[in-house]
């Protein structure tokens, strides 16, 4: 799976520690999660998606190799 996460955390200026306080995770699960070692549950993408008000299809889809 891959995703989107720091392009759109980037676009709205937002930090890894501000997001994962909004998600309510530890800034180090956004760090894993933005560099691919880890994988987002369902509903921890449904709440990243929602911070970023789009589908969580936009952040979080299935590469070639999934």
């Amino acid at each position: 799976m891959t995703n989107e996460v720091h392009k759109f955390r980037k676009s709205i200026k937002l930090t890894q520690e501000e997001l994962a306080k909004k998600v309510g995770v530890t800034r180090q699960t956004i760090i894993s999660i933005e560099q691919g070692k880890y994988i987002a549950s369902l509903p921890l993408a449904l709440k990243i998606a929602a911070v970023f008000n789009v589908p969580v299809e936009e952040i979080f889809f299935l590469g070639e190799d999934d």
